[in-house]
């Protein structure tokens, strides 16, 4: 499959306030002591904003940028083929087609935000229909989330880490690529906006196009995007900071039931996506994302651990969601969130949702 170098556009000349971000290199993980020296780092990271950056994750620049050709071609299909992918939960759950202005915002706007979710390459979902050009590289495309999927269990045997646990595997355990969960490899692209909506943009001070928000699984990890618009609040703050594009890295964030499973330790990070800088501003922003997660029926309660007996809390910590209440499954927190994606847009905000009759706030 031919590919253009999409890591090649050239970033932003504008003066922005980058947030400082640990850089958790994983070529030193199976060196002695580098999984506590990893873990140390990680924690240190989880502690002060929820974002850190992961190099030497043992995929190619041609690789990375294989998959956003495959972006690219998935969006330039006929708007008739892609409705054939068109999202619709009673079929193929939150995964598939979702086209640019289906989500009313503020002041006349709709969101600009076009993706196709592709689930995992296993036996769960070999049936789910998807574009040809995915059907085409399909062999890449496995390997691919595969190999985001063997990124995760490090990130994950690291937190396990830091949590204190015997089995260093405890919550890898809990992610089974084989099994049915909300894993899934997001394909992205962010349309400019048009100068009709720039205006309306600019006379109501609307800096963003995606709401400040967290994130509905484990952790989620952004293959390096040249054109910025991510921005992060760290914790205890409220100005927003610029995530840099770092060259050859994975961006990843915890978020909401890697949360729920560490008690609150490994707290949910609050983002948002922006306007890009004026100089990229007309660019189309593509992105390749891994949301991970637990399998479907995980319950969302605090692992057992030392930690967390004793009573730790974690420097600035910040979590005011409430846990959910028992009984309440990973499938299930993901379904409500989703359910309340349209609510979200329309008022500009990360609205709290209600599970089991129970209403759970949100950090945004």
């Amino acid at each position: 499959m031919e590919y253009t170098r999409y890591q090649g556009i050239k970033e932003t000349t504008a003066e922005l306030e980058w947030a400082d971000l640990i850089t958790i290199d994983l070529s030193k993980f199976d060196e002695p002591g580098g999984k506590a020296k990893l873990a140390a780092q990680l924690k240190h990271a989880i502690s002060t904003v929820g974002f850190f950056y992961v190099t030497n994750f043992g995929l190619s620049e041609e690789e990375v940028d294989e998959q956003f050709a495959l972006a690219k071609a998935i969006f330039d299909l006929p708007a008739e083929e892609k409705q054939k992918y068109r999202v619709d939960p009673t079929k193929q759950g939150f995964f598939g087609w979702k086209p640019r202005g289906s989500r009313k915002q503020q002041h006349g706007l709709v969101d600009n935000l076009e993706l196709y979710d592709d689930p995992k390459w296993n036996d769960v979902y070999k049936y789910t229909p998807r574009p040809p050009p995915l059907v085409e590289a399909h062999e890449k495309a496995e390997q691919f989330q595969r190999h985001l999927a063997f990124v995760l269990k490090r990130l994950l045997i690291l937190s396990a880490i830091i949590m204190e646990l015997d089995d260093e595997e405890a919550l890898w355990k809990l992610h089974d690529y084989e099994s049915q969960s909300q894993c899934h490899l997001r394909y992205m692209l962010y349309h400019p906006r048009t100068p009709e909506e720039l205006v309306k943009m600019q006379e109501h001070d609307i800096k963003h196009n995606v709401y400040g928000h967290t994130d509905f699984g484990s952790f989620t990890l952004l293959m390096r995007q040249p054109v910025a618009a991510l921005q992060v609040r760290p914790y205890g703050e409220t100005k927003w900071k610029w995530v840099k594009p770092l060259k050859g890295s994975i961006t990843v964030n915890v978020a909401d039931t890697l949360s729920f499973l560490t008690g609150g330790y490994l707290e949910s990070s609050i983002h948002r996506v922006v306007l890009p800088p004026e100089d990229q501003r007309n660019v189309p922003r593509y992105g390749v994302i891994y949301f991970s997660g637990p399998d479907d029926t995980t319950l969302l309660k605090p692992v057992q651990s030392p930690l967390l007996e004793r009573g730790r809390v974690k420097e600035n910590q910040n979590n005011n969601r409430s846990m959910p209440p028992d009984g309440v499954t990973a499938g299930e927190w993901v379904k409500v969130r989703f359910g309340s994606i349209d609510v979200n847009y329309a008022n500009n905000k990360d609205n709290k949702v209600v599970v089991k009759s129970v209403e759970v706030v949100s950090y945004a």
